[in-house]
């Protein structure tokens, strides 16, 4: 059997745990959650990172810092994972859901714009499979009508638009370390953080709503509660397996990247004979070969080809049912516009397994079993 994903593993993460038990500090915010953090911040130059318990909390930190309230509305892609609605509804807020571009399957930038409304409070982009949105355009919306940006780019870490890291460009980026992201920590995320001004409020309600990260600097005597908090922080033991991975993360980029161009240089006859369409990278856009897809006729074709590969031991997946036809979507949402490519794109599109160390021959199979599959 082909999997669909393997979670990486690359050396060095048994060591960094068991250098963890020896300290006796297994809760959050000890050496590697703090390695993790300024590895992030140097790769990507945002003012401050902070390591979750998962890109759903890291979200959910994001709409307390921007005030989300209820009767707020938050403009986002349909096509993309429960949390990134599920870190506004919470807060009371309406999703407001916009069509989504058929070629990188990210939110029209052009129908944003005409969503917005005085309840209107921020713009979630989604930077699906690692590519980024048009950022330039929600920026410029954003400005004028004076709305928060929140990155979702839990598929994006490595990934720029115009040379500027995704997480970094709107107000707050929110990242995701799951078994199935690039790099891995089982469960995980980061928050990344624009402007300074807003880092200790950001620890506060990071640390249940105390000012417990300014008492383990010696900035005060003693610790208290400050305000309203959760408890986001990842035990150590998860940081610790993420650093070793975080050192070798270019090999692992450089391996997916050559296994996403294997996919593509191999596909692509099938592609020029009008059979599937294959991904677009658009200009000023470097991905980081988060996943691989590709996109059949219709729903009933990539039914039949995901039986076939299953048959043949490669295990082959479907993407998100889209959020407004999901019976929490139609009550805690509403699709602005109509749904020209959210659904039809959505039900065409199927990724095929890619994960750090897979092999060149077993990519070769996956395609030479799409080739027999239209045959």
């Amino acid at each position: 059997m082909i999997p669909f994903n393997m979670p990486p593993v690359v050396g060095g993460e048994a060591e960094n745990i068991a250098n963890v038990l020896k300290t006796h500090k297994v809760c959050g915010d000890g050496k590697y959650t703090k390695l993790c953090s300024e590895w992030i911040e140097q790769k990507t130059k945002t003012a401050k990172a902070l390591l979750t318990t998962s890109c759903t909390h890291a979200t959910e930190m994001a709409a307390l810092l921007s005030d989300i309230q209820p009767g707020d509305e938050v403009i986002m892609p349909s096509y993309t994972f429960v949390s990134t609605a599920d870190a506004f509804v919470l807060r009371g807020a309406t999703a407001v859901f916009v069509d989504v571009r058929p070629d990188t399957m990210n939110i029209d930038e052009t129908l944003i714009e005409d969503a917005i409304t005085p309840r209107t409070k921020a713009i979630v982009p989604v930077h699906y499979a690692g590519v980024s949105c048009e950022m330039d355009t929600i920026m410029d919306i954003a400005k004028r009508h004076h709305l928060k940006v929140i990155e979702d780019a839990a598929q994006g870490i490595m990934s720029t638009y115009k040379g500027k890291a995704l997480g970094t460009i709107g107000d707050y980026g929110c990242y995701s370390f799951h078994e199935t992201k690039n790099l891995s920590m089982g469960e995980g995320g980061a928050l990344l953080i624009k402007n300074p001004e807003v880092i200790e409020r950001a620890e506060i309600i990071r640390e249940k709503g105390t000012n417990r990260s300014k008492f383990f600097r010696g900035e005060i005597d003693k610790y208290t509660w400050v305000a309203p908090g959760s408890s986001y922080l990842p035990s150590e033991l998860n940081a610790a397996f993420l650093f070793a991975q975080m050192n070798k993360a270019q090999e692992i980029y450089d391996d997916r990247m050559r296994s996403w161009n294997k996919y593509y240089e191999l596909l692509k006859p099938l592609k020029d004979e009008g059979k599937i369409e294959l991904p677009i990278i658009p200009d000023g856009c470097i991905h980081n070969a988060h996943m691989f897809y590709i996109k059949v006729k219709d729903v009933d074709e990539r039914t039949k080809m995901i039986e076939y590969l299953k048959e043949n031991d490669i295990n082959a997946v479907f993407h998100y049912v889209p959020l407004h036809s999901a019976p929490a979507g139609k009550q805690c949402g509403r699709f602005h516009g109509e749904d020209i490519f959210t659904t039809k794109e959505s039900e065409r599109l199927t990724r095929l397994p890619l994960y750090y160390g897979i092999k060149a021959g077993d990519v070769e199979n996956v395609c030479e079993l799409i080739y027999k599959f239209w045959k």
